[in-house]
Order: structure tokens, then sequence, then C-alpha cells
């Protein structure tokens, strides 16, 4: 298992005084994706599962749809490359488009390639007791979070217990490894809820509702965007889940008392 932080020494202030002390730091590593022999973006992450990280990332943009899309993932981790080759179409790049990095959406980036985003279509209920259950087990599972304090969660749950759980110095990032992670193994994902330990943004709507994700839980704040977004692609945002208490700021009707 790839540590994600590191033992430093340091000078700590304290009561008037300076001492020498070690204490440990995150590890962050840069990591240059590739689809089908394109640069598509370089992303900067903890280190390690460089594989499902950008298998959730091109998920989240649209251009990975099926696990068959997948011919190969070439790693290369000492690098910082990880190549996704696939049996699609090569890329219709949009006029104006120079190659390179894609630095805001690799989406963005092709014209024709990325299906359009549709409502997502569940009909399933969680207990909202349980989704407060799940939330604090994200927080009691977040080792380098607690001993760091530089990382996000993120986890993926169904009615009965967590699936996957994964930490990244990037909450985006920790959010593409758990949807990657779920695609790799073909893991339907329709009955599922996304948990975040940061704050729901119009992206994080966009890659739950790419995988079919219909509830989203966070102990941060929505944003606007996420809501208004959320509302159009019948995605449940819940922030400030805490404690015994939460706000639902879309799609309530998942929500049960």
């Amino acid at each position: 298992m790839t540590l994600l932080y590191k033992q430093v020494n340091l000078v700590l202030y304290s009561n008037d005084k300076m001492r020498a002390v070690s204490n440990v730091i995150v590890r962050d590593k840069r990591l240059t994706i590739f689809y089908n022999d394109r640069k598509i973006t370089t992303l900067v992450c903890s280190p390690g599962g460089y594989e499902a990280l950008a298998a959730g990332f091109l998920r989240g943009e649209g251009l990975l749809r099926e696990l068959a899309n997948i011919e190969r993932i070439i790693c290369n981790e000492a690098d910082g490359l990880v190549s996704v080759k696939t049996c699609l179409p090569g890329p219709q790049w949009e006029d104006g488009h120079r190659g390179g990095c894609c630095v805001k959406s690799a989406a963005a980036c092709f014209a024709g390639d990325v299906p359009p985003l549709s409502p997502v279509q569940s009909e399933r209920r969680f207990q909202a007791v349980h989704l407060l259950h799940m939330i604090r087990e994200l927080d009691e599972r977040s080792d380098t979070y607690r001993l760091t304090g530089g990382v996000h969660g993120a986890a993926l749950a169904d009615g009965g217990e967590m699936l996957l759980m994964c930490e990244d110095i990037g909450r985006h990032n920790a959010v593409d490894r758990v949807l990657g992670h779920a695609f790799l193994r073909g893991m339907a994902t329709g009955d599922n809820f996304l948990l975040l330990s940061g704050r729901v943004s119009s992206e994080v709507v966009t890659k739950a509702a790419r995988s079919n994700v219909a509830v989203v839980v966070s102990r941060a704040a929505p944003t606007q965007l996420a809501v208004e977004l959320s509302d159009r692609l019948g995605v449940t945002v819940i922030g400030f889940a805490r404690g015994s208490q939460m706000s639902i700021y879309s799609n309530a009707n998942r929500i049960l008392a």
C-alpha cells in the first residue's frame, strides 16, 4: 500500500518557545493522463492508484462510457504517466484546439465524442439516519486526514455498508478514485450514494450523474451551481451532514425520515 504521507522535521513555536519536532505531511505527485495517445491533463494528486484515478477522471468527463471501452491501461508510476487506450473512435478536437493539455475540462476539448448528460433515473430511497451513520464512518476511516489534516475523503456506500473509500489531496481526485475503482470493477452504482468530506461543486454533481449516482452526501456545503445542476440532473444533494442533522438541497423525495 502506497503511503500518502511522510515524516519531516520542523520547528514548532508554542507557548513563547521554539523546539525541534518531527511530524507528518501529505505527499503529492503530478500525474499526466493520456487518452488514446492524446495528452488530456496533468493532475496534482496523492501517490498511487493511478489507474483508477485516470479511469474515474475520464469517466467523469464522459470519455469512458462502459468498461468494455477500455482496451488497456498503461501506467508508468515512476514518471507519473498513465495512458488509457480504448476501442472508441479517435477523438475529434474542437476547432481552434491545438493539442497539448486541456486544463479545464477534457470533454470541452472534444466535438461530438461526449454524450450529453441525462437526468439520473433511480427510485432508490435512503433513511436519513443511515446516511448520517455512513458519513460518521467516513470520518472514522479517514486515517490520513487525522494524521496530516491535508487530504479529502470520498466513499461509495449502499443501504447496508460502505463499499469503497479513498483519500486524496484533491476533493475531485478523491471522487474520481472512488468512482474509477467502481467503474473498473464493473460495479453497478445506481443504488449507491456518494459520501464526501469536502464541498459539493457542480463538477462533483456532474461526476455523480455520469456514474448514475443519485445521492451525494457531504459534511461541507454545496455551491449554488451544484444545487442548480442537481435539480436538472435529478441528483439529491445533501450538505452539512453532521451529528444528527443534515440539509437536503434538492430532490428530497429520496430521503426518508
